[in-house]
């Protein structure tokens, strides 16, 4: 039984680029909840006070679907994401959301460890339209020691994803110093992407910091980032990006085929805009990938703490992404 259905631990409109989806309807903006708990116990995990928190801790909020979507839909927001803890954890809360919002235009975000079984992932990814999914490395040492997990469950679910679905994927892999960040693991990280889902998902190198009970490390140095970066576009990526640091050049979109700036990018900002109204690059015309309007939405990098019960609810603390 899920008792945490209908139960959020609170809501913030965000841009859709935290989510981290730099591809899908970029600029706008995301209505964003969790709830509590998670099927992984990551060390680093940035969330810890909502996964490790007991439900009634943190679930001060209640929503029902109907009410989250008719929320949305108020707001302006064009997506729903299912974040801050793993939307695993609340399958039923989460389809059900979904089902919500499509029934009024609005599409569904999730934000996930990919950690789930084939059959309920069959089920899930049926009712989404975006994801980004962590690699959070590339041995099964890592995810068993740092997870407390395993990794071919998640390149299963990456792979399903990719090959078998309509779902708009893009890849998020938080680098530490030290665990998951050497050069021999990102090689065989990137090639394995570039091999089984194709060149064209754009992929996010994120900057970790000390959180839960991995305090004793130093947070990512920047240029190991921008190493990532290099080598997985070395390797094929068409798309990589940077996160969790201030680096336009990083985080922009640039065409694969001729190098032009396609989307300019200042952390969350959309700085510049030069897609042709049906995704072509307006210098060669080669198409880029994603899921993209005539123009870019004009959230902007703001966040706007969202109460079910009243327009805003200035004390919520919104917390990071999964």
């Amino acid at each position: 039984m899920l008792t945490t259905y209908g139960r959020s631990s609170g809501f913030c409109v965000d841009p859709v680029e935290k989510k981290a989806l730099n591809h899908f309807f970029p600029g706008t903006s995301a209505l964003s909840f969790g709830t509590s708990g998670c099927n992984l116990g990551c060390k680093f995990c940035q969330n810890w006070d909502i996964s490790k928190a007991r439900e009634f801790d943190v679930l001060a909020e209640r929503a029902s679907p109907e009410n989250i979507a008719q929320k949305a839909q108020e707001l302006g927001c064009p997506s729903v994401a299912y974040t801050y803890n793993d939307p695993t954890i609340f399958h039923e809360y989460a389809i059900d959301t979904a089902i919500a919002c499509h029934a009024r235009g609005i599409k569904s975000i999730a934000v996930t460890a990919g950690y789930v079984c084939p059959e309920p992932r069959t089920e899930f990814y049926r009712h989404m339209d975006a994801a980004n999914i962590d690699l959070k490395g590339f041995t099964e040492a890592f995810y068993e020691k740092v997870c407390y997990a395993h990794l071919q469950p998640v390149l299963d679910t990456l792979a399903y994803v990719k090959r078998e679905t309509s779902v708009w994927l893009e890849i998020t892999t938080l680098l530490i110093p030290g665990l998951n960040d050497s050069d021999a693991e990102l090689e065989q990280m990137t090639q394995w992407v570039v091999e089984a889902l194709g060149p064209d998902v754009p992929w996010h190198f994120t900057a970790f910091h000390p959180d839960w009970r991995m305090r004793d490390i130093m947070p990512t140095p920047a240029a190991t980032l921008s190493r990532a970066r290099a080598i997985a576009m070395k390797n094929g990526v068409r798309y990589a990006f940077t996160g969790n640091i201030r680096d336009p050049a990083g985080q922009a979109t640039y065409c694969h085929n001729c190098q032009a700036l396609l989307i300019g990018r200042d952390q969350y900002e959309i700085t510049a805009w030069h897609l042709t109204a049906d995704g072509k690059c307006d210098t060669c015309g080669s198409a880029c990938a994603g899921v993209f309007e005539s123009s870019p939405g004009r959230w902007g990098s703001g966040r706007m703490p969202v109460s079910m019960t009243s327009s805003l609810r200035q004390s919520f603390h919104a917390p990071e992404d999964f």
